[in-house]
């Protein structure tokens, strides 16, 4: 795909060599492509100019019931649960190749459908899920269980065994990242599934159940059914014959998830959902490094991370200073074309989430909170907005309390460490916080009593195979990432014999 700049589109350029052919927009199941049961499409919209690029099936009940029977027949008959853990993870070795050898298309499927930087995906998040899936492939044939000690004259051992058909229902924001979130782990421990991805973002994730097909994952194993959250993520939700379901999205949906899974048949359930997180920033800490960490923390991916830092809480001895390289370092933020190269932020999503942030960037305003800059979207088409900082904000302002999702910081000044503990945990989300100090006592104190599940010091966004990610309190239950992540594929199964002549016999 070479680079070729067109004359632009609402002030901006625009670099439409890169977006490439629309291969796949059939439902996968069973390993075939097919149309939904209902012949129905819906549009998946470029966010960079509002304009339709492709009509993509959309499946409801009945394609899941389909979906759900290819899985289940596999799961129940196929080899996939059977066969050695070392073929399983051969396999995935091999879907992890084919990845990196179609990196730049998928990257900029990802760009077209979610507004996500090309050279990030190119970069990062392709490359990292081809190392998820390498490091998941690596435990698949180091299942084990333990030998029991048992207090009376008996034998006792565990095993460990794939939970079964899982449904996974996962979010728009990192469409590959979140996709092998969910499937890496599940796929090393014997599962069978099926996904829905978000309807905004669906096309990398046909092209993912094409290459898995490609790698020797068996028919049925993974399949992807395309659509609505309030049809096709239902279905997902309340069916019966799916022994668990993984959701990455908004707590009010996560509500229903749950809700759904209780009153059908009691499945799993793992919910990863949303967030507000506290970044708290010490005298002591370096400002430059500061200033960047915070920018990172809430304009990485334009803000639409369930992470993102986007409560800035800064002690007052450094207050005044970091405002202002703050302030300098947002308005040289560029913002425009995912494809450009010089570009660090691209459009939100869709139309929706675009609409949503400016709302409440406008209720900062009417709360009376200062905003330092930003505030606009960018250009004339497409869902650009400008990196937006509000200060003299209160804790009970709707813009920090509630989750943006988008490049919108809340900046804030404290006086002590126990100040900053009790702000940062005035929130009913619990999902990551940073914290910036040189003083090893003082970090400690702070990560021991912030209610989160990961805490980063000195950094922000350390994401990595081998560290567990999820929520505390509405934030969610459940790990992504890690080995946590793959034993919550696994049953726990006991096995007991009695000893040779004990009184069990």
């Amino acid at each position: 795909m070479a680079e070729n700049q067109s004359n632009g589109i609402g002030g901006l350029k625009t670099f439409d060599a890169h977006v490439p052919e629309i291969k796949f927009t059939k439902l996968f199941i069973n390993g075939e492509f097919v149309d939904s049961v209902k012949g129905r499409t819906f549009e998946t919209i470029d966010p960079r100019n509002g304009q339709v690029t492709a009509r993509v099936a959309e499946g409801d009940k009945e394609d899941v019931d389909l979906a759900v029977k290819a899985a289940r027949q596999a799961f129940d008959h196929g080899p996939w649960p059977r066969i050695a853990g070392y073929q399983r993870g051969r396999i995935m070795s091999k879907f992890a190749d084919l990845i990196e050898e179609n990196i730049e298309e998928l990257a900029a499927l990802d760009a077209i459908d979610a507004g996500k930087i090309f050279s990030i995906g190119k970069a990062m998040d392709i490359p990292h899920v081809a190392t998820l899936l390498r490091y998941y492939a690596g435990a698949a044939d180091k299942i084990h269980g333990e030998v029991l000690k048992m207090s009376r004259e008996l034998h006792g051992y565990t095993l460990r065994e794939p939970v079964g058909v899982v449904g996974h229902i996962i979010p728009w924001n990192f469409p590959t990242t979140m996709f092998f979130m969910k499937v890496a782990p599940a796929l090393a421990a014997g599962c069978t599934m099926v996904m829905k991805p978000a309807e905004q973002t669906p096309l990398s994730a046909l092209f993912y159940a094409h290459l898995a097909k490609k790698a020797g994952v068996p028919d049925g194993v993974i399949n992807v059914v395309t659509g609505f959250g309030s049809t096709a993520g239902a279905a997902i939700s309340s069916h019966m014959d799916i022994d668990m379901v993984g959701f990455t999205g908004s707590t009010e949906v996560g509500r229903i998830v749950m809700q759904a899974a209780a009153t059908s048949n009691l499945k799993h359930v793992s919910l990863e959902l949303g967030g507000k997180s506290p970044l708290i920033i010490f005298d002591d800490a370096d400002l430059d490094t500061a200033t960047d960490l915070a920018l990172t923390g809430i304009l990485f991916n334009k803000g639409e991370v369930c992470v993102a830092g986007s409560r800035v809480y800064v002690q007052e001895g450094i207050y005044e200073e970091f405002e202002k390289k703050l302030v300098v370092k947002a308005k040289a933020w560029s913002v425009g074309d995912p494809f450009d190269p010089n570009v660090h932020q691209g459009p939100q999503v869709d139309k929706k989430q675009f609409e949503k942030i400016l709302s409440y960037i406008e209720h900062g305003k009417r709360e009376g909170a200062t905003l330092l800059t930003g505030g606009e979207r960018v250009g004339t088409e497409g869902y650009y907005i400008q990196p937006t900082i509000f200060t003299n904000v209160k804790e009970d302002n709707v813009i920090v309390k509630d989750e943006i999702f988008g490049p919108v910081l809340s900046l804030m000044k404290f006086k002590t460490v126990e100040e900053a503990i009790k702000r940062a945990n005035d929130t009913r989300y619990g999902l990551e916080a940073g914290v910036l100090t040189k003083n090893i006592d003082l970090a400690n104190t702070v990560s021991r009593s912030i209610r989160a599940g990961v805490i980063w010091i000195n950094c922000y966004f350390a994401i990595e195979n081998d560290c567990p990610i999820g929520g505390y309190k509405m934030s969610g239950f459940g790990r992504d990432l890690g080995l946590d992540a793959l034993y919550k594929y696994l049953h726990v199964k006991s096995v007991v014999t009695p000893i040779y002549n004990s009184p069990w016999l």
